[in-house]
């Protein structure tokens, strides 16, 4: 997940899907007729997914991939999931699933090799402390001023703390991310700021007793984004593009955001 989650700074999600094509359920191609074959990673991770069962539809990932299919016609017995290993979901070459949804970023480089539909979700940075301790209680971008911030070099998490938080000190840059969460550990430091998926990470399995003390949005340059995968020139990116701009237009992908990645993950929105 880390890798999928830390971006460089220069990294941009432009998406490019095919050519338009029919969104009538029957006359999608698919890979299983009448079935919507969907592909992740094994472990899922929460908050992504819950349980490591894509298919029960909770975490933010699996209830879009669901909402998704929903547009597209499938019920939910009428999709399968298949595991798909995360560097493997964007090499070149013929896929076995219809779409991926597993935190991918879209990048340029990855788009000489398959499709992504336009971002189901831009990337939001995080601030990781311990429990405890001093800032582990901030509710505001403003609290944070004093605080002694790790952050890794040439990331967006450096230009977030940069232009957003603006603390009275310069932050401490680390050439590798793990020596951030090294300096975090052996309090050095107060906090790290890292991409929202990296951060839930970091809480997971890097850091004992540590919290995400809160999400916010990074301005300037351009955004990060996860998009749902397809094989290049697949007959099913416009549909897949045109369901996500449905479900952004509508709202409910904002709520399935607010339900899975803001409310039951613990990440509030810093201001």
């Amino acid at each position: 997940m880390a890798a999928a989650a830390c971006a460089p700074a220069n990294d941009t999600s432009t998406a490019s899907p095919a050519a338009s094509a029919t969104c009538t359920k029957g006359q999608l191609p698919l890979t299983t007729p009448g079935k919507l074959t969907i592909g992740t990673d094994k472990p899922a991770f929460e908050p992504w997914f819950k349980n490591d069962d894509p298919s029960n539809g909770q975490g933010f990932e699996s209830a879009v991939a669901y909402a998704v299919a929903q547009k597209l016609g499938f019920t939910k017995d009428e999709v399968t999931w298949t595991v798909v290993p995360f560097d493997s979901s964007y090499a070149p070459g013929p896929k076995k699933f219809d779409f991926d949804v597993n935190q991918i970023s879209i990048s340029p480089e990855r788009q000489k090799a398959v499709d992504f539909s336009q971002g189901y979700y831009t990337v939001k940075q995080s601030v990781v402390a311990l429990e405890g301790s001093k800032y582990a209680g901030a509710t505001t971008l403003a609290e944070l001023k004093d605080a002694k911030i790790g952050v890794q070099a040439g990331t967006t998490s450096l230009q977030a703390v940069q232009r957003v938080i603006q603390p009275a000190s310069d932050p401490s840059v680390y050439n590798q991310q793990i020596d951030a969460i090294s300096a975090l550990k052996n309090k050095q430091i107060d906090a790290i700021v890292v991409d929202l998926p990296t951060g839930f990470y970091v809480t997971a399995a890097q850091v004992d007793n540590s919290k995400i003390v809160g999400q916010f949005a990074a301005t300037g340059g351009t955004p990060e984004e996860f998009g749902l995968l397809a094989q290049k020139g697949s007959g099913l990116t416009s549909c897949l593009d045109k369901a996500v701009g449905d479900l952004k237009s509508s709202g409910e992908l904002a709520t399935i955001e607010t339900q899975w990645l803001t409310g039951s993950a613990g990440a509030p929105e810093l201001k």
